[in-house]
């Protein structure tokens, strides 16, 4: 087919990458402008943009899509589909409309639950049992176009969003090109979503990923797995801002905020939270027990 990509993290590109193996012509990439970035905040392209750029397929960084000129430019391109993974930016109608197919989104939940911006990581912080794939008609909505394809993946006590996001992101790149087929051979028909179950998962937020000691155990351990790499979580210890990489919840009590033993267990609401692996500023990560050997934080001690 013939095809215009639209897509800017990690996520989106094996999702390019799969469309170019399997023989369509992607005509055109749509990205989100360079950003400033690295300690010298040079602008650099989004995973997206190096990607296709590397392959030679021309990319284009608007920041909006409400032009007539952006919209004549899309709709000259004589397109089959359009396909859309994280791109970032809101598809006027006319866009929408543009391909004889109209535009695919790969979307990483089971919809309708989780319509929004950080799908994986609500679904691992409310303690979902499953997520997955759908690949969905858009329109005017915020992910609420008919579905293509639905596929589930379990989410287990040991699942982390760097994990669940590289399988979802293998996952919407094999399930495009299988919608793609389909729909090329006239076999799939898209299904309206239910109206029940809609949930939204809002947009990350840097603050969110502070440990709140009143709160349960097993919250705090699903943050731990789902807010890493970013925004990060946190807790105060000896005065310092240190990030919590690894934790489990374990079944001992005590007055919350307090560190209970010498392996860094901190007591919560219905439980303790044991840190597992952290990190200080400008340090390596370190086991726990190995940063209490350079850096005491004494059983009794009460956090904040």
């Amino acid at each position: 087919m013939r095809l215009a990509f639209m897509g800017t993290p990690d996520f989106a590109v094996p999702i390019l990458a799969a469309l170019l193996d399997a023989g369509h012509r992607v005509v055109r990439v749509y990205s989100q402008p360079p950003r400033p970035a690295g300690r010298g905040h040079k602008e650099q392209p989004s995973p997206v943009h190096a990607f296709a750029a590397a392959r030679g397929v021309e990319v284009r960084t608007p920041k909006s899509l409400k032009s007539a000129e952006e919209h004549e430019s899309f709709r000259a391109l004589g397109l089959d589909a359009a396909v859309v993974a994280a791109y970032g930016l809101i598809l006027p109608k006319a866009i929408l409309d543009a391909p004889r197919l109209g535009c695919l989104n790969v979307h990483a939940s089971l919809l309708p639950r989780w319509r929004g911006a950080a799908p994986i990581q609500r679904a691992i912080l409310a303690g979902d049992s499953e997520t997955g794939i759908t690949i969905m008609r858009m329109d005017e909505g915020l992910d609420t176009g008919a579905m293509l394809l639905r596929e589930a993946v379990p989410i287990t006590a040991r699942t982390t969003a760097a994990g669940l996001h590289d399988r979802l992101a293998a996952m919407g790149a094999r399930m495009i090109v299988e919608a793609l087929d389909g729909l090329a051979a006239g076999r799939l028909a898209a299904e309206p979503q239910p109206g029940d179950g809609v949930t939204y998962a809002r947009k990350l937020e840097k603050e969110e990923g502070r440990l709140d000691w009143s709160r349960p155990a097993a919250d705090l351990e699903r943050m731990v797995r789902a807010l890493n790499p970013w925004p990060g979580v946190w807790c105060e210890l000896g005065g310092e801002r240190v990030k919590v990489l690894a934790a489990e919840a374990v079944l001992v009590g005590g007055v919350p905020g307090t560190v209970l033993d010498d392996h860094l267990t901190i007591a919560c609401d219905g439980g303790a939270l044991r840190l597992r692996r952290v990190q200080r500023a400008g340090k390596a990560p370190l086991a726990a027990d190995d940063l209490l050997r350079g850096f005491p934080v004494p059983s009794g001690t009460r956090l904040e």
